[in-house]
């Protein structure tokens, strides 16, 4: 499954920095997620130059969640059981940051 398409892209850049928004105000452009275990990246900006997200990253679903940079290359490169790799989801509908800090995890 390719993770990052044009369309997704378009996202990212009619969002732009999310630096100075307010969580509720920051959309959450593409989640990512393992099929077969732990893992779960919202990814709310996209930086090409560096090949990195800008996000919330949830690993363990408990208090080590955190926003954060990863990597498109490390999303791609993971294997995980029965050699499936991470997956974006295809039916993740609008929501923003603050639902992700409140703890939702659609």
């Amino acid at each position: 499954m390719k993770l990052l398409t044009k369309g997704i892209i378009d996202k990212f850049k009619k969002q732009g920095s999310v630096e100075h928004k307010k969580p509720e105000d920051t959309k959450i452009i593409v989640k990512f997620f393992n099929p077969t275990g732990r893992g779960t990246w919202y990814a709310t900006e996209w930086h090409p130059e560096d090949g990195v997200f800008f996000g919330f990253v949830s690993l363990f679903n408990d208090h080590c969640d955190e926003l954060g940079y990863f990597s498109l290359q490390e999303l791609e490169e993971y294997k995980g059981m029965f050699g499936l790799g991470i997956e974006r989801d295809l039916h993740f509908g609008d929501h923003n940051l603050k639902e992700i800090l409140d703890g939702g995890r659609p």
